[in-house]
């Protein structure tokens, strides 16, 4: 006999599927980009100027393919490399790009808002701090920020001063490592990362 967290386990899981398996689907065909492509232009238009490698890991893609992936959106016009100082070299949306990257994210928005067609506002609400609990045990797990909100509409999500609940447990996640000797270090640099970021 299942009990009521295996149910609702399984509840969540179906949701899942059913709001993901394609949010940027039409909207990436229709610009002939590949999903990742499509983080990638999401990931840009709220963090110009990251490197190739950078942008690959937030999007879940090795060095080698994040550069195919970069050559694929230049040649299409969406981005171009600007380098620095020295060799450093930042991948940068074009007009093209960031206009793209917009109307990914009003398409994913329309989608997702739909979904809460069905629910009141107090249950919207509740959802909502609901999500926020479970993002905050989702990042401290996952330890990566800047993928779980690859796809966000980083002003939707922290509005008039309301606070990411990604970014802040991330922050949170990183202080916990600086406090012990051997984290110090590595988190600090991850949250200076974190704040650039997450609201």
């Amino acid at each position: 006999m299942h009990d009521d967290r295996e149910r609702v386990a399984n509840l969540l899981g179906a949701t899942a599927l059913a709001i993901t398996d394609d949010p940027l689907g039409a909207p990436a065909a229709a610009s002939r980009l590949s999903m990742s492509a499509a983080a990638a232009l999401i990931v840009l238009r709220a963090d110009p100027g990251v490197s190739v490698t950078e942008l690959g890991r937030r999007v879940g893609l090795t060095q080698s393919a994040a550069v195919r992936m970069v050559d694929g959106l230049e040649r299409e016009a969406l981005v171009e490399r600007r380098r620095t100082v020295g060799n450093w070299t930042g991948v940068h949306p074009t007009g093209k790009g960031r206009r793209t990257a917009g109307q990914l994210l009003a398409s994913r928005t329309s989608r997702l808002t739909g979904v809460l067609d069905g629910l009141g506002d107090t249950e919207v609400r509740d959802l909502g701090a609901l999500l926020a609990k479970l993002l905050d045990g989702l990042c401290q797990g996952s330890g990566s920020a800047d993928r779980m909100c690859r796809l966000c509409d980083r002003a939707a999500c922290a509005p008039d001063g309301v606070e990411c609940p990604v970014g802040a447990a991330d922050r949170a996640a990183t202080r916990a490592a600086a406090g012990s000797p051997a984290g110090s270090a590595a988190g600090s640099a991850a949250g200076d990362e974190a704040r650039t970021d997450h609201g």
